[in-house]
Formats: C-alpha cells, structure tokens, sequence
C-alpha cells in the first residue's frame, strides 16, 4: 500500500491593518483645538456681559445662587439686545415662598414688569401657591397673567372648567394661557387639537379675551403652528444662541436658569415682544 504524502503547510501571509491617514493623536489635539476656538468665540462674543460679572458683581460681592456666570452673561446680553421690550418672570409652586417686594428687577439693571402665575394643571390640579402669588403680584403692581397646565390625557372641558373656578380674571390682567407641552399617550395627535381647541373655546367665551398659548418652538412647528395661527403665541427657547425675539412670538422664555431677588430657586424669564404701551393695549380692559 502506497503511503499517503504529506503536503507542506500553506505559509500565509500576515496582514497589516492599514492605518488611516489621521491617527487618534490628531483627532484629540484637533478636539482640544475646537474647544478652545469655541470657548474663545463664546468669550469675545458675550466680552461685554463677561465684563460686567467680573468688575460690577465681583466689587458689589454679589453672588449668583442659581445662575452660572456664562448663562448670567447671555441673560445680562439677551436683556440687552431688547431695550424697547418689557421683561418679565412666571412663578408656580415649585419656587415656594416669594418676597414680592424684592422680585422687581433682575440683573441690577432690568425692571421686572409682568409675572404669568400657574393656577391649574388638568382637570383637578390647583398650584398650591396660586391663590397667595396671584394676590401680592396685583398689589405690587405687577402685570400678571394666569396659565393652566394642560393634560393631554384628560378631559378638555373638564379642564378648562377647572381653571375657570380657579381664575378670576380682572381689568389689566393679561389674557388667560394655555400652556401645553407633552404629547398624548392614549389618543392621536388629530384627538389632542380637538381637545385643545374645545379648551381655548370655552375659556374665551367665559372671559371675552382670545387665550394665548404656551408651548416650545419644536412643539409649536410640528404640531400647532398650522391649526391655531389665529392665537398668538408665547414660545420657549432656551437656545444659547438664539439672542433675538422673533416676530411672531409674542412673548419669549428664553431662560429657566435665572436669579431674581426674592425668589430662591431658578427662575424662567421672559420677553414680551412689543413696547410697555403695547402691553397695555394687550391686557384686560
């Protein structure tokens, strides 16, 4: 019998990962590179707010409990870019106690001039806080204006009922809110503009004033801006960017990071989008 051969192994040949022309080296110093530029553009662009945390806080030794020094200098900015607007705060609980003496002015520069307090939330949800703040803001003279949280998985007129027991709106008040931000979890997007227009219906025809409505600029292009352009608009955008009002917001929370006298948690803070004339001509006559 014929022994079998053995055939030699075939020798293969090792393969080099070829490596790409930038290595891990390079992508980190151009990291490194980038943020600085950024940090640097940041600086150059807020020079002047930057300018004033360091040399007016730093000497009145005044501190920030709620405000980092970047988000206080594009607030200190933002308020600057707009010296014909009137500004002014909302309030809910969540802040507790407020020294309305004191919430008058933010930055040491800006006057605090209208205040929107949450009265309700759903069909049954009263803000502990509303009753108190909703009085000592009318007796310090600030402009307010009542919102109701409204809960897509509730019954609109329910709702709408609960804010109407709750608010009594008067002459210089500003027109009732409906501040809607979440999606619905058991019924269609089609189902939730039903249910928000039979809202906005009802109140107007309890108070004889067209409800504004609260929402954030994503929410608002994708799900109201179409069906509701016959109401005006207050739009939230915190954008650290965004330092201009557009025209077709009517008022603007452009911060939740804010510090006000008197309040000791942040605070959101907005702008209307027009002269303290104009908001006269808005508010309840």
């Amino acid at each position: 019998m014929r022994k079998p051969t053995k055939r030699k192994p075939t020798l293969r040949k090792k393969t080099t990962k070829k490596k790409g022309f930038f290595g891990k080296r390079f992508y980190t110093i151009l990291g490194v590179v980038l943020l600085f530029l950024t940090l640097a553009f940041t600086a150059f662009h807020y020079r002047d707010a930057l300018a004033f945390y360091f040399s007016f806080r730093s000497k009145h030794e005044i501190k920030l409990k709620n405000t980092s020094k970047i988000e206080g200098a594009r607030i200190f900015q933002v308020l600057s870019n707009h010296p014909n607007k009137v500004f002014g705060f909302d309030v809910s609980e969540y802040q507790g106690k407020i020294n309305w003496e004191e919430a008058k002015i933010i930055e040491d520069t800006f006057q605090l001039s209208f205040v929107f307090i949450r009265a309700t939330a759903g069909k049954d949800r009263v803000d502990a806080k509303f009753k108190s703040n909703w009085v000592q803001a009318k007796e310090r003279g600030i402009i307010r204006g009542a919102y109701h949280y409204y809960r897509p998985n509730e019954n609109s007129i329910e709702q709408a009922e609960n804010f109407i027991q709750t608010v009594h709106l008067k002459k210089g008040d500003l027109p009732p809110i409906l501040d809607i931000e979440n999606l619905p979890k058991k019924q269609s997007i089609d189902s939730l503009k039903v249910g928000l227009r039979r809202w906005l219906t009802k109140v107007e025809k309890h108070y004889k004033v067209r409800p504004i409505i609260y929402s954030g600029e994503s929410y608002y292009k994708d799900f109201l801006q179409q069906e509701f352009k016959d109401y005006y608009f207050w739009i939230a955008n915190y954008n650290f960017f965004v330092e201009e009002i557009k025209d077709h917001w009517l008022f603007w929370q452009f911060t939740e990071k804010a510090s006000v006298p008197g309040i000791s948690g942040p605070v959101d803070v907005n702008i209307y989008n027009g002269t303290p004339k104009m908001l006269n001509y808005l508010v309840i006559q």
